[in-house]
């Protein structure tokens, strides 16, 4: 797939408030500091797409991009921070929340995880609460430029196992970099995938 247009589209706390263009969305969500607006930036070849910065926590709300005119990038807040109030997170609690469970735009939702750590327990109760409500999900490790290739796909692979635990199968896994443009071509490929059988069925 070919990103040739990457428009803002607004943004929102609630459902509600979405943009009233109704377009299939992919979502994209990752603990504090995971990488996940440069993600987006490198996916749009766009480096001021969305906002990145050294401190966590800075999307605070629900970002509509819209692709080439046919589908929605949704940027999500994080979870899981630790330096925010009690409140502060309840309230992004809720943004993520109301989002996630009740957008029916959504088909799919990347859940990005640091590579260079194995799969922490936030995460993994993220994606069990994932799995209980029924979301469709797939995973993203970013920062993939950041070992070397061994150490990378051994730290994957534990990962995996982790999830094996809990799942019969693993959901699509991507690894990626924001540095190199590693795992460009397969995400936005597979996003192309999705329409192309939504378009179908």
């Amino acid at each position: 797939m070919k990103i040739t247009e990457a428009l803002f589209s607004g943004s929102s706390t609630r459902i509600s408030e979405k943009p009233k263009q109704k377009y299939p969305e992919f979502a994209f969500i990752g603990r504090s500091n995971v990488g996940k607006s440069s993600l987006i930036n490198m996916l749009c070849r766009n480096k001021k797409l969305a906002m990145t910065s050294s401190k966590p926590g800075k999307t605070r709300l629900v970002n509509h991009f819209l692709i080439n005119r046919e589908w929605y990038l949704v940027d999500l807040p994080g979870y899981g921070y630790a330096k925010m109030s009690a409140t502060g997170k309840q309230k992004l609690e809720q943004v993520i929340r109301n989002y996630i469970n009740l957008s029916q735009e959504m088909v799919m939702l990347f859940v990005l995880i640091d590579s260079r750590h194995e799969i922490g327990q936030i995460d993994m109760d993220f994606l069990i609460e994932l799995g209980q409500s029924q979301i469709p999900f797939a995973i993203i490790f970013t920062k993939g430029d950041k070992l070397g290739p061994n150490v990378l796909a051994a730290q994957v692979e534990k990962s995996k196992q982790k999830i094996l635990e809990l799942w019969e199968e693993l959901p699509p896994i991507f690894v990626s970099s924001s540095e190199t443009g590693q795992g460009r071509e397969e995400i936005l490929n597979y996003i192309e995938s999705v329409l192309e059988t939504m378009k179908n069925n």
